[in-house]
């Protein structure tokens, strides 16, 4: 089974297709589905233990099966799961050598396996949850990793670099991971036109649209020298209009998961009771409390790894040759969006375009309108003058970037050559960002100056 991050649109389709199978499934022990079989030995075995006097022991056999059990399902059940010892890697290099540029790559290494598994747990979870906390759930742990490294960059006071992994995972999901998505659905599926929900398409068009706008004025302030008090009246448009870009986003969210329910329920039932019956992957693999074990385990060893790896930065850029501005756009979303990347790409080549479509742009409009906005208050709490500004470069990528997706959108069809075109223009982006040099800041007030 490929496990997946879903955006607030795919819980939805998600609760949906299952709504029959997971009410069977909202139990709160730790033990995993079983089939009816598996149930009767188990209840069989058990009494028979406590009939023989070996109750203990028989407990702490059962203990021991469903912790070798999770563990088989959660670590060793994708080959992605390969690269888990470089994180461990990353830190035993850190101490042993210091050598920042073999710490970043082990360190990006480690983190990438983790961000999938973090987002099958969330998955998980999700089985167990209505709609709405499902959705919360997703808002919360499923950018979790972006988040994460972007917390410790602002604790180092490495603003360019919460601004750029952030405008970079947007980009990665617009482009790459929709491009991809669209490719392979459309290579599987050449003989018939992929749809998808053209509604849906619209609404997040139009929040990535006003994140655009939440980001172009801030610098448009800041370019044209206009601030009633320089370097003050931006950074306090920018603390506001973050907080209402998240009012929007909580509003966004009941607007999904209360008003618009039935958008997102298929119409055909009897289509829904077959899916049900084909696809084994719409039941949960491990407990709800499983899950919300394995969440904690992943998102504490991410914290751990993502300290060295942001540590490691510019240790590397100067070690590899390579801007710091490449990095942080194009290496760092590689490794927060692998489950939406592989995710994304599945379900296209099953012809469930409307979940790919959650997955990737539905990832872009959280990072937008949660993560960026999260950013610029947190930073408020902590003392660091993280503001909306992206600077001229990034803020006009951005913009060009969310009016080529929305125009590919907005027939609500798609083909292989629509995602080859946003594949080629991601390699685009990663060439310009290649090539571009990030101003520093005594440069950039000099020039401001001048």
């Amino acid at each position: 089974m490929m496990n997946y991050k879903p955006g607030i649109q795919s819980q939805l389709e998600m609760e949906s297709l299952g709504k029959g199978s997971i009410h069977e499934f909202e139990d709160e022990s730790l033990f995993p589905p079983k089939t009816d079989a598996q149930k009767t030995s188990s209840i069989e075995a058990v009494g028979e233990c406590s009939f023989s006097g070996g109750s203990q022991a028989s407990g702490d056999k059962v203990w021991r099966n469903i912790f070798y059990r999770s563990i088989k399902t959660v670590v060793f059940s994708t080959k992605l799961n390969l690269l888990m010892p470089f994180g461990p890697l990353a830190i035993f290099v850190s101490k042993l050598t210091g050598h920042n540029g073999w710490v970043f790559v082990l360190s990006l290494l480690g983190i990438t396996p983790l961000a999938e598994r973090l987002g099958y747990a969330t998955e998980q979870l999700a089985f167990y949850t209505g709609a709405t906390v499902g959705g919360l759930l997703n808002a919360t742990f499923g950018n979790a990793t972006e988040l994460i490294i972007s917390i410790y960059a602002l604790k180092r006071g490495m603003l360019r670099v919460v601004q750029q992994s952030l405008l970079g995972s947007i980009l990665s999901n617009m482009l790459l991971v929709l491009g991809c998505a669209f490719f392979s659905g459309g290579l599987v599926f050449q003989e018939k036109e992929q749809v998808f929900n053209k509604a849906t398409a619209v609404v997040n068009s139009g929040l990535l649209l006003m994140a655009v706008m939440g980001l172009l004025f801030p610098a448009v302030l800041h370019y044209t020298h206009t601030e009633v008090h320089f370097g003050k009246s931006e950074l306090a448009l920018s603390r506001f209009s973050s907080c209402v870009m998240l009012l929007a986003y909580a509003a966004y969210l009941f607007f999904q998961l209360k008003s618009q329910h039935n958008q997102y329920v298929p119409l055909n039932e009897e289509e829904i009771q077959n899916e049900e019956n084909a696809d084994d992957d719409e039941a949960p693999e491990i407990s709800k409390w499983e899950s919300i074990i394995w969440l904690s385990i992943m998102t504490a060893w991410i914290s751990i790894v993502s300290e060295y790896l942001v540590n490691a930065i510019e240790g590397a850029s100067i070690a590899w040759n390579m801007p710091i501005s490449f990095i942080s756009v194009i290496l760092l979303p590689i490794v927060g969006n692998a489950a939406e990347h592989a995710s994304a790409i599945m379900f296209a080549m099953k012809d469930k375009l409307d979940i790919s479509l959650g997955v990737a742009i539905g990832s872009s409009t959280q990072i937008s309108m949660f993560g960026i906005p999260f950013c610029v208050v947190v930073g408020w709490i902590m003392g660091r003058p993280m503001d909306l500004n992206f600077q001229l470069f990034e803020t006009a990528t951005l913009f060009i970037t969310v009016l080529v997706v929305a125009f590919l959108l907005q027939d609500g069809t798609s083909n292989y050559f629509k995602g080859l075109m946003l594949i080629l223009c991601y390699l685009i982006v990663a060439a310009s960002f290649f090539v571009h040099v990030d101003p520093s800041p005594a440069a950039e007030e000099t020039q401001t100056k001048t």
